[in-house]
């Protein structure tokens, strides 16, 4: 990240055109540079409307203008935003009128938030909720990256480290202080500091992996022999020709993906190879591809009809099983023709999920996971040894809180932040 100490300046809306159309400033020229474009000052945190002009004198466009102060900003940094009509011509001739000052440069992806985080307006737990919140495309996962973002993961990892930091202080007061008038025997209050840390990093751990697949998608496998119905399911299901539908078994070779938006939890559907012996190498590939990807789904939907007969381990396996063919058979429980019974079976599924989403933790990002896992190993290892060396247990105490302290950024953030700001935005 090249010149923290510049200001930046870029559009922090969508490009195209729009109603409006918001540019932002950051950084110590913001105020020089409004007064180049306004020729006047404004209150901050006051919207003011002003008519901006470039070097030549000529009107760019009447925009409404805020000013916040270093300190009291998203940046923590002089800021300026202006909020102009939303035409390409007028965001265009702005930055170029910007630009042509000579006293900012164009941000880079994410360069805003990152001086968020540099100036402590948000820590890294923060800025990766943020990033979730800016992908959200369903309910769920709009309400738990805000949940992150607004500081609950972080509240709890704080909360975490304090209990640490409290039973570290304990241990380091018998080495430093034995032969005042102490007490000696902390060790009941640091295994119940430890014993309750322990117990809620153990359940966040739990919770992650329904944690991470609302952040990416829960996986629907839909299984079954060559045609009992899949891709037809998975047709009425998209409400579109997704999956090649014909009389031939095998014409479905490679796993076919439909994302949907349950009760706000997102869900892929895949229809899958038909399972059954064969010769044909490619339906083979496809067959053992189907088998992989069910096994790793959080739901195995088994689909029947009255013409094939099954294998037990299939039945064993499914969450789900469901006769196909309503329409033309009276056993059948779902019909792609008629969507019989589709409502409720997408209802069963969202109840499914629903249930795993309300026991979701915090932690999306596999990287704090592997460091909630690594901190709790930590613990474990003093809880198996209490009585050792209090030098030790000092150390551990202290590499296990650290170790917590990379999930928020209070230790060691170099080394990820390229990795999360990819993921941003121009402006943002």
């Amino acid at each position: 990240m090249v010149g923290a100490e510049d200001t930046i300046f870029a559009l922090a809306t969508a490009e195209g055109k729009a109603g409006l159309a918001v540019i932002r400033v950051s950084g110590p020229a913001s105020i020089a540079i409004l007064r180049a474009l306004s020729g006047r000052d404004v209150v901050a945190r006051m919207a003011t409307l002003v008519p901006l002009r470039d070097g030549a004198g000529g009107l760019l466009d009447e925009a409404l203008v805020l000013r916040f102060e270093a300190g009291a900003s998203y940046t923590g940094e002089d800021t300026v935003e202006f909020q102009l009509h939303g035409s390409r011509a007028i965001v265009r001739a702005v930055l170029d009128a910007i630009a042509a000052t000579g006293a900012a440069r164009l941000a880079e992806p994410g360069e805003f938030t990152r001086r968020a985080l540099e100036n402590d307006r948000l820590d890294l737990a923060q800025v990766k909720g943020l990033a979730d919140l800016i992908e959200a495309e369903t309910e769920a996962q709009r309400r738990e990256a805000l949940r992150v973002f607004t500081g609950e993961l972080s509240d709890r990892i704080t909360g975490w480290r304090a209990s640490m930091i409290r039973a570290h202080a304990l241990i380091e007061a018998t080495i430093d202080f034995a032969d005042e008038d102490v007490p000696v025997d902390v060790m009941p209050e640091i295994e119940e500091l430890l014993r309750s840390v322990r117990q809620e990093i153990a359940a966040e751990i739990a919770g992650a992996t329904a944690a991470r697949r609302l952040r990416s998608s829960f996986e629907v496998a839909i299984i079954g022999a060559p045609n009992v119905g899949k891709s037809s399911l998975i047709n009425a299901l998209s409400r579109s020709d997704a999956s090649i539908v014909t009389e031939i078994p095998g014409t479905t070779r490679d796993v076919i993906e439909v994302r949907m938006d349950l009760r706000g939890v997102p869900v892929t559907f895949l229809d899958t190879a038909g399972l059954r012996e064969t010769e044909d190498r490619v339906e083979q590939a496809g067959i053992e591809r189907a088998r992989r990807r069910a096994a790793d789904a959080d739901l195995r939907v088994l689909l029947l009809d009255d013409t094939v007969e099954v294998a037990a381990d299939l039945v064993a396996t499914a969450d789900i099983v469901l006769r196909s063919k309503a329409d033309i058979s009276e056993t059948g429980d779902i019909s792609a023709v008629t969507r019989e019974g589709i409502d409720a079976f997408l209802a069963d599924v969202a109840d499914r999920l629903s249930q795993r989403v309300a026991s979701a933790g915090l932690t999306t990002r596999l990287r704090d996971v592997q460091l909630l896992e690594s901190s709790l190993s930590q613990l474990d290892d003093i809880a198996t040894n209490p009585d050792g060396e209090s030098e030790l247990l000092a150390i551990r105490l202290r590499e296990a809180s650290d170790t917590l302290g990379q999930v928020t950024g209070a230790i060691g953030v170099e080394d990820v932040l390229g990795e999360i700001f990819s993921s941003f935005c121009i402006g943002k």
